[in-house]
């Protein structure tokens, strides 16, 4: 995609990232012309700090959290076009019978396991729990009905008695959810951030 961001996509590019995400050939285009705006240095990258910018992230109570998403497969500390393009994908709604892997259940479902693994040892705790719950409701709830629902949450979800929820527990507590649902209302937030208007 070039050393620039000031460089245009080509099509062969965007026909690529269209196959992997899902996203329309004019929603990679407003994206893109987001993540050039974006990337202040102008060097086709964004770091945390350009992130940082926006300001619903910068308000979000879990803005830290959603940033540290876009930086999970970059192996240093900067995210290219198409890895954020990736990141994205898994908030898309699913189009009827055009399911990809990056929008599917399943990875919907490890996309939002991943918000909560603090530490990434694919196993929630009670802490990290705890510091989420923190996160999203800050001083409204009292520390000991923040306790109460992570006690509750754990004791619900975990199945092998070992007091933390694994991948496989949160699948089987999400099973009733209707993840592309709550992912349609995390995308219109998230797209309102990257202001790249409505699907096509």
């Amino acid at each position: 995609m070039g050393s620039k961001s000031s460089i245009l996509l080509q099509d062969d590019e965007i026909s690529a990232i269209q196959s992997e995400t899902g996203f329309s050939h004019n929603q990679i285009q407003r994206l893109y012309s987001r993540f050039t705006s974006l990337d202040k240095s102008n060097n086709g990258f964004l770091c945390r700090e350009d992130f940082l910018r926006i300001p619903e992230l910068a308000i979000n109570p879990l803005g830290d959290r959603i940033v540290h998403a876009f930086f999970q497969e970059s192996s240093d500390e900067n995210v290219n076009f198409k890895q954020f393009m990736r990141t994205l994908a898994h908030f898309r709604p699913p189009k009827a019978n055009k399911e990809n892997t990056l929008n599917n259940r399943e990875e919907k479902l490890k996309f939002a396991f991943q918000m909560y693994d603090l530490d990434n040892d694919e196993k929630i705790s009670k802490d990290e729990l705890l510091a989420v719950l923190h996160m999203m409701v800050g001083a409204n709830i009292s520390e000991e009905q923040l306790g109460s629902i992570a006690d509750r949450t754990i004791q619900e979800a975990d199945t092998n008695g070992d007091h933390a929820i694994s991948f496989a527990e949160f699948r089987k507590a999400m099973d009733k959810v209707d993840v592309e649902q709550k992912n349609e209302h995390s995308i219109s937030a998230l797209t309102r951030t990257v202001k790249y208007g409505q699907a096509d």
